[in-house]
């Protein structure tokens, strides 16, 4: 059996990162004939607000990219063997501008920067608050 790692969080708020360049959350723009990882989260989550998990989305996007469609539980389970990114590192809260709230059952959904909802989530002290990792160092 192997060990498997999550990405998955309850009840926490990622904010933007300290770095991110737009003021105003953005839709992830078009770069050529496949979609960004950008966009395929985007989709993902915002179709469908509190659908699904942090792992949920992270290997869907995954086997997307890689062309999956058989063998999908076992090729979860040896994607989240090892350690993984978690949203914290998405391009929607580093460059896009969109904070990512995970509720009680860890499902996630995107929450506008500059938005009542971004500005309550932030100063929520009930729930963890985390921020995106920062594109660059420094």
């Amino acid at each position: 059996m192997v060990c498997m790692t999550t990405t998955n969080y309850r009840e926490t708020f990622i904010q933007v990162a300290v770095d991110c360049p737009v003021e105003q959350a953005e839709v992830p723009p078009a770069r050529g004939a496949s979609q960004t990882v950008a966009q395929q989260q985007y989709e993902l989550i915002g179709n469908e607000p509190y659908a699904h998990t942090s792992d949920d989305v992270l290997f869907a996007v995954h086997a997307a990219r890689k062309g999956l469609t058989e063998n999908l539980d076992a090729e979860r389970e040896a994607l989240f063997a090892k350690p993984q990114a978690c949203l914290r590192s998405s391009p929607l809260a580093k460059r896009y501008g969109w904070g990512i709230h995970h509720d009680a059952r860890s499902r996630v959904a995107l929450i506008p920067l500059g938005s009542d909802d971004y500005r309550r989530l932030s100063e929520d002290a009930s729930i963890a608050q985390l921020t995106a990792l920062r594109s660059r160092r420094g």
